[in-house]
């Protein structure tokens, strides 16, 4: 059933783009009581990108259901008319019909498969769902504005042909809103990644949006810089900018003989325009070759290949890749990686004592180090940073009974060296004087983990069981953090996460064991990427795919045994770099696994 019901969507489109995930559970059928009209096949709409109009389903109640939560996919625009086409005429008023910008379609995940009650006259349909959110007509998936978790209407054939094979189906009582299933996002859009440059237009910051696959070719690189011209998605507005008021785009963006131009209404400076053509370039990181940008019809920017300006213009500080280090014994030693060079210990052995977890990162020439080291019962925090080896070490003058993996904020170094971590259920903000500073959430609950994106301007949160991610600005004062946003998950008992890739994260909980999946950043997607553990995740690393590495790499601790990606195998002590080799008592096993990069 599963399989027919998935070749009824994909039977519409053409896949061009976006990532696989899973919304109806696995392992379950869809259960329908009663008896009902035997299944014909029907044609699709026939439109790159448009979803199987109703008479593709004939009157197969399944298809149906699935085609319905699929008939607003696509251009915004038209997405009344392709919804109205599936409603009876007689309760096509129930729609509310919205237009322009305020078009919004809502995003629901099922968290079961539909109940189909045949009944002589009508069938009647009700759907469990979890609300994902509003996809907005710019693109992105602002949170949902319901907390709606079921949605019930009938199905009924034309008057006059009941019963008949061929006669169709229509929705009658329809919810008042338009329903779009994440199969569907998945099938007839494709997620994209757009820049806007951070508070002090040092470094970008990527932003998750969706291009139905419906709008043509030539049209893809306007709806783009109409996204940029707009501004950031609204979460993102605390750690990015916008463009300078009045900017847009005059024409569309046209292309001659493989280059494009495109024409904007914006003030012509010179500093603003090289920004801009930085930004553009990297939002649209499928395409190379020329592009020109124009000013009121005249030429003020050339990039003579889009490819060679995202090399010599990087959209925020990446380094040469990751070492891997665990604590091992009370310290921290790096860990062997295959074909990988012999890494040494960035901290002086008189610091790297009595560690328990901790996180490392690189600032130019500089090793930004923060350990958590016991004294006593209790837990305390101490920050060093310098050249390599880092010798000089504060201690924070509060102890905890529990702290976490201390995180850095990747800043371009102009300010004070900064981090985040999680001590007794509170988050801080610490420096490099390992003073601790309350950074306040504004969400219920304890918090027990935070991670920070490779650009340093959003960080993951769980708090109160729950998933947040949030935008920040850090400097010298502090970190000013934007109103977080809470992610729906399928998993429970959240305990762990971090960063996977630019709009992607690792989240580690429950879906019936304990699990590690791979979530989108704004909880559309998610994908199972290990559940063979047996134990609650106490602790997960990840080194983010980004535009130098295509894959991330993840390794994390359950019961007290560390885990490293490609695929998961367990960390064994042989593979821990002692120098010299631990002799004496039995050894114990690696834990606290993460990365320097």
């Amino acid at each position: 059933m599963r399989r027919r019901l998935l070749a009824a969507v994909l039977g519409g489109a053409l896949l061009l783009g976006g990532a696989a995930g899973c919304g109806i559970p696995a392992g379950t059928e869809v259960r329908v009581e009663g008896s009902g009209p035997a299944a014909e096949s029907g044609s699709t709409s026939g439109v790159r990108g448009e979803p199987p109009n109703r008479s593709a389903s004939g009157s197969d109640p399944e298809q149906f259901v699935t085609h319905f939560l699929s008939a607003a996919a696509g251009e915004p625009d038209r997405a009344y008319q392709r919804v109205r086409q599936f409603i009876a005429k007689e309760d096509v008023g129930r729609l509310q019909e919205k237009q322009g910008s305020e078009v919004a379609l809502t995003v629901v995940r099922l968290t079961e498969d539909p109940v189909i009650v045949n009944d002589p006259d009508k069938t009647r349909v009700t759907i469990n769902v979890q609300q994902i959110g509003l996809l907005r007509a710019d693109g992105t998936l602002a949170p949902p504005e319901t907390s709606t978790t079921s949605y019930s209407f009938e199905l009924r054939s034309p008057p006059g042909q009941e019963g008949r094979a061929d006669a169709g189906l229509f929705v009658a009582n329809p919810p008042n809103a338009l329903l779009l299933s994440v199969e569907a996002l998945e099938t007839y859009y494709q997620s994209r990644t757009i820049y806007f440059w951070n508070s002090d237009r040092s470094q970008l910051v990527p932003d998750r949006r969706y291009l139905p696959l419906a709008v043509p070719d030539e049209r893809r690189v306007s709806e783009v810089v109409k996204w940029l011209t707009a501004g950031p998605s609204d979460w993102l507005r605390t750690g990015a900018s916008k463009l300078p008021d009045g900017t847009r785009l005059i024409n569309n963006a046209t292309r001659t003989d493989g280059r494009w131009e495109v024409d904007l209404e914006m003030p012509d400076e010179k500093v603003r325009l090289e920004q801009f053509a930085t930004q553009l370039a990297w939002s649209l990181n499928d395409l190379d070759g020329p592009l020109e940008i124009k000013i009121r019809t005249q030429s003020r920017k050339d990039i003579p290949d889009l490819e060679a300006h995202r090399r010599s213009h990087p959209a925020y500080r990446l380094g040469d890749g990751f070492q891997r280090f665990c604590v091992y014994e009370g310290a921290v030693h790096p860990l062997a990686d295959a074909g990988g060079p012999v890494a040494t210990v960035p901290v002086v052995p008189e610091a790297n004592r009595n560690v328990v977890t901790a996180g490392l990162s690189r600032a130019d020439d500089q090793i930004l180090a923060a350990l958590v080291v016991t004294d006593g019962d209790r837990q305390r925090l101490s920050v060093g940073t310098g050249l390599d080896p880092v010798a000089v070490f504060t201690r924070g003058a509060r102890t905890f009974g529990a702290v976490g993996r201390p995180v850095w904020l990747r800043s371009t170094g102009r300010g004070e060296p900064a981090g985040l971590v999680v001590a007794d259920g509170a988050l801080y903000r610490f420096d490099a004087r390992a003073q601790l500073t309350a950074v306040p959430l504004g969400v219920p609950g304890r918090v027990t983990a935070v991670a920070a994106s490779l650009d340093g301007h959003r960080i993951a949160v769980i708090a109160g069981g729950a998933l947040y991610v949030a935008a920040l600005s850090a400097d010298e004062g502090g970190v000013t953090l934007g109103p977080p946003r809470r992610l729906p998950t399928r998993l429970t008992g959240l305990s762990a996460v971090d960063w996977y890739g630019e709009d992607r994260l690792l989240l580690a909980g429950e879906a019936g064991r304990p699990a590690v999946y791979e979530v989108s950043v704004d909880g559309a997607w998610g994908s199972r990427l290990e559940d063979k553990i047996g134990a609650r995740v106490t602790h997960l690393a990840a080194y983010p795919a980004n535009p130098t590495l295509r894959s991330g790499a993840a390794m994390y601790e359950a019961n007290g045994v560390a885990y490293r990606s490609g695929p998961f195998e367990r960390i064994q002590p042989e593979q821990v770099q002692v120098s010299p080799p631990s002799t004496g008592a039995r050894a114990g096993n690696p834990t606290a696994p993460f990365f320097l990069y």
